[in-house]
């Protein structure tokens, strides 16, 4: 039995190269292959990876992205137009989590760029630990409330349309947003014209090699690119960042890669390439079967952890007066064991996974 799913795996595997409406953003090319034709939400979306390097993506594009994002996504996916005192503790503990990933890069009073900042949770930590935050959001109700809640500095907007000066910033975050992009390579592009010479740009996605998720979970419309580890870093590779260093989260959904200038972009068809990426990547999609995802600890761990964690929601968040209040006890009681630096008292003016 084993032995026949793996010669009908091989056999989708090597299936005939179909047309694309859109080409390959990494390197150019036209021959891809259906991965999927099912969103999570059950819509109709034909999800294709290019037979030459292994990006994957949504083609046709399956909505207006700029309208998607400005008015639709918060709507779609939190159920309404400004963070719900939930979803600001839940956003708060991954601030933390985030910042635990490259505290190192922040050990002393950065310029720091956050594209995507949504409700505002992680450039309000920075602020409270004395770096000098700007932030990115194109959704209005989310961008608006972080303004006007943590007193941060946000543009409203797409970071396509932005304009800083070179060397504007000492780290650029991308938090779970190029996914999201229409050009991907542009945007790293333009971040990386912003860093200073020994800035970093951290940059964290799915992981399309994830198996924690149920399978018919693995694509949405929300996410236009699904990367590995090997196009992320040719990805940026080609626009002149060399990858410092990468984690790939516990359970396999996430991948996180700090970046810095390189100066020597890859320029020829040769060189963006990735032999054997295909191969791998549709093995292990078209391998994630139902049955198999139902035989591992994933799913009934998964359930368990959410209803815990919606307990503990609704106890810490009871009596909460904003989401300031929230963060505010959240990070004083977080600030010495988790990141090793007091937050700053509030006013002191200091300086958006498996499924």
């Amino acid at each position: 039995m084993i032995q026949s799913l793996e010669e009908s795996l091989n056999k989708q595997v090597k299936e005939q190269a179909e047309p694309c409406s859109i080409p390959c953003n990494l390197c150019g090319g036209t021959e891809v292959v259906s991965l999927s034709n099912r969103s999570r939400s059950g819509k109709a979306l034909r999800t294709v990876i290019c037979r030459a390097c292994g990006l994957v993506w949504s083609d046709p594009r399956p909505h207006d992205a700029r309208q998607f994002y400005e008015e639709e996504y918060r709507l779609s996916y939190k159920h309404t137009y400004r963070p719900k005192p939930k979803h600001v503790l839940r956003a708060g503990k991954v601030a933390l989590s985030r910042f635990e990933k490259i505290k190192d890069l922040l050990a002393s009073p950065k310029a720091v760029l956050d594209v995507g900042s949504g409700g505002g949770e992680f450039a309000y930590l920075l602020h409270l630990l004395g770096h000098r935050v700007h932030g990115i959001e194109p959704n209005r109700g989310y961008a608006e409330y972080s303004i006007g809640e943590y007193g941060l500095t946000v543009t409203v907007g797409f970071v396509q349309d932005v304009i800083f000066p070179s060397a504007s910033f000492d780290v650029v975050t991308i938090w779970h947003v190029l996914e999201h992009m229409e050009d991907p390579g542009a945007v790293l592009a333009r971040l990386g014209s912003w860093l200073k010479p020994d800035g970093r740009v951290v940059v964290e996605v799915p992981n399309v090699e994830a198996t924690c998720q149920a399978p018919k979970n693995t694509f949405h419309e929300a996410h236009l690119y699904n990367f590995n580890v090997l196009t992320l870093r040719r990805l940026a590779k080609k626009q002149g960042l060399r990858e410092v260093r990468h984690v790939i989260s516990r359970d396999g959904g996430n991948i996180t890669m700090v970046f810095a200038r390189d100066g020597s972009p890859l320029a020829t068809q040769a060189e963006l390439v990735i032999p054997g990426n295909y191969e791998w990547i549709a093995r292990i999609v078209q391998g994630h079967r139902t049955w198999r995802h139902h035989l591992t600890a994933a799913p009934y761990v998964r359930v368990w952890q959410r209803l815990c964690r919606s307990i503990e929601e609704r106890r810490e968040t009871a009596g909460s007066a904003s989401g300031k209040e929230l963060l505010d006890t959240l990070y004083a009681r977080k600030g010495d064991d988790r990141f090793g630096a007091k937050a700053a008292p509030s006013g002191s003016g200091a300086g958006g996974v498996c499924m």
